[in-house]
């Protein structure tokens, strides 16, 4: 028997992604969002309101970096989203983070979170809060590479359980993509 929860918007995994860009003053600013993915090969879809920070800060800018949270950041990224840019000039150094500007966008990378994709902004509805954005780069710090491709068992990306409010984090291969189902032909 299943138990329905009603309209609501939980779907597993939700990634925990981490926008990035710069305030009108040239300082960092990051926000924690779940809700977004690709849309397209070289397109990324966010939602995120027109009040953000971060959102003032895209539609000035025309940019922003998307970067993976990790296990191994849980407390600063929750951090960045539970702390307003425009109330905190100074909440990045306060989540332990350091940055490094994008060489393909005009937005920040975050040292401490080893991917991210880096984007400009195609539209964005506020009605909607619908953020569409070409992909420039993706981009990985060596240490979560192996034989040159990400790993998630070392990158250890994490998702939102947005049922229970808390971070999960992603590891365990049960399968291979595009052959398993193979043996079902």
């Amino acid at each position: 028997m299943r138990k329905n929860f009603g309209a609501k918007p939980i779907l597993y995994p939700q990634p925990v992604f981490i926008i990035a860009t710069y305030n009108d003053d040239g300082t960092p600013n990051a926000m924690n969002a779940a809700w977004g993915g690709i849309s397209e090969a070289d397109q990324i879809t966010m939602c995120i309101s027109e009040n953000h920070q971060t959102t003032k800060n895209v539609l000035a800018r025309g940019a922003f970096t998307v970067s993976m949270a990790t296990a191994d950041t849980v407390a600063a990224c929750d951090y960045v989203g539970v702390v307003s840019g425009s109330k905190v000039p100074d909440k990045m150094a306060r989540a332990g983070f350091h940055t490094t500007r994008s060489e393909f966008v005009d937005a920040p990378l975050i040292d401490e979170l080893p991917m991210a994709v880096e984007c400009k902004l195609i539209s964005y509805d506020a009605a909607s809060c619908r953020m569409v954005a070409q992909v420039v780069n993706v981009c990985a710090d060596e240490s979560v590479l192996t034989d040159g491709r990400i790993d998630p068992t070392k990158l250890r990306p994490i998702t939102f359980d947005g049922m229970n409010h808390t971070y999960l984090v992603l590891g365990e291969k049960v399968g291979n993509a595009f052959c398993d189902g193979l043996n079902l032909k």
